[in-house]
């Protein structure tokens, strides 16, 4: 998330949280060595059975001190949580179980104390697989060319999402191709 975002959302006192990736390399090296410490909190939980799929889950959560960071607007965080997914796999072509291990560091303006950290972050994925995977793989908006009033486009694709959505269809990918073989079933959504 872009420096100039995040100072926007911690101005109006909205609540944030973002992943911390590679692009932040001094900030993520702080929060490295923070996590180098025991944790004040550690939630656990586990899904079995869902998509041939294991999944375990630890969150760790550490108060962040008053002089996080090297930047003055990487103080403005409390929060710093980090969760480790172990997934097996069940891939029915070699009938075997193929583990994976992830991790992921996450800051927040949250007090650290208030909130269940495992559910938001599911929350914040959930938004990101429905929302922002859709419009980037189905609807290929990251391989978009279009150099003038990208924007426009965009807002397209939403309005196209909303409708498909609207009108109860959960694979957006069949349904656009659906709708490239039959016009009419375009026409005879709700809300057009």
């Amino acid at each position: 998330m872009p420096k100039k975002t995040v100072e926007a959302i911690l101005a109006s006192d909205n609540h944030l949280l973002v992943q911390l990736k590679g692009n932040q390399p001094t900030l993520q090296a702080h929060a490295r060595q923070l996590a180098l410490q025991p944790p004040v909190r550690t939630e656990s939980s586990h899904d079995i059975g869902r998509r041939n799929r294991i999944e375990r889950r630890t969150v760790k959560v550490w108060p962040l001190p008053a002089e996080f960071g090297s930047e003055p607007w990487h103080r403005r965080f409390r929060t710093l949580v980090h969760v480790e997914r172990q997934v097996e796999r069940f891939e029915t072509k070699s009938a075997q179980w193929r583990p994976s291990h992830e991790s992921a560091l996450y800051l927040s303006n949250l007090p650290h104390d208030r909130v269940e950290w495992g559910d938001i972050i599911r929350r914040h994925w959930h938004i990101e697989n429905r929302l922002h995977w859709v419009r980037d793989e189905t609807m290929g908006e990251d391989s978009s060319r279009i150099r003038r009033n990208p924007g426009i486009f965009a807002l397209l694709r939403s309005f196209a999402l909303n409708i498909l959505r609207f009108n109860a269809e959960n694979n957006i990918s069949q349904a656009i191709y659906r709708n490239t073989l039959d016009f009419d079933r375009v026409l005879a959504y709700r809300g057009i």
